[in-house]
């Protein structure tokens, strides 16, 4: 999915911090690292991105849709059902099992089927993932490793066409941090999805095709201002 913003301002009430973006643009199946300095606005973009924060003013385009006219109801839906979301602080439901949280989707969207291929897919993910043998598992019973994964495994699933993930590296060992980076990278291939990542581990950056520097990002904001 191609990704289009235009004029976009959003401020936190009770806050000084305002992030705005004149203009963005990004290519469908593009992969896009976003770095900067906590509370630059980082996470905050990826919100806007996945419409649960609303712009005070400004235009964007996910795939060609205006995320700003829809309904609460059909933004949702469509983040649902087109969106991969990675929250750093995993948002995993602690009365399903493993299993249950990476299909969870599913049972939020009816417009997604859950098929026996979806389940046979949930197997090999969960291969992939190294949480095989912890999917019939409570939440808390897993490690910050595993509940990374875990929260990987919940966006990739439904084979979104967007992917934001906010360090989604965050939580792993270097081993770990290197194969999790190859799977994002490898299902985005897979379902020409968009990918857009926060990351503070500079040392991933060579693995994208552009890179925004959110404290750059404010310099230039500050100098046409």
């Amino acid at each position: 999915m191609d990704i289009s913003l235009n004029h976009v301002e959003f401020a936190y009430g009770d806050e000084d911090f305002r992030l705005q973006i004149p203009e963005l643009k990004l290519a469908a199946g593009s992969h896009t690292a976003f770095v900067g300095p906590s509370g630059s606005g980082k996470t905050t973009l990826l919100r806007l991105l996945a419409g649960i924060t609303q712009p005070q003013s400004g235009a964007i385009q996910i795939g060609g849709y205006s995320l700003h006219t829809l309904s609460d109801a059909n933004r949702r839906a469509f983040r649902i059902k087109h969106i991969g979301f990675v929250f750093q602080d995993f948002r995993l439901i602690e009365y399903l099992n493993v299993r249950e949280n990476l299909r969870v989707s599913y049972r939020l969207n009816e417009a997604l089927n859950l098929t026996a291929k979806v389940n046979i897919r949930l197997e090999s993910l969960a291969k992939e993932l190294q949480l095989t043998d912890k999917l019939d598992s409570t939440i808390d019973t897993l490690s910050q490793g595993e509940l990374q994964r875990a929260a990987i495994g919940r966006a990739l699933l439904p084979k979104p066409k967007l992917i934001l993930a906010d360090e989604p590296t965050g939580n792993l060992d270097p081993s770990n941090k290197s194969r999790i980076l190859d799977l994002l990278f490898a299902h985005a291939a897979a379902n020409h999805a968009t990918l857009v990542m926060v990351t503070h581990d500079h040392a991933l950056l060579n693995r994208f095709e552009q890179v925004i520097d959110f404290e750059e990002f404010h310099k230039k904001e500050s100098a046409n201002a």
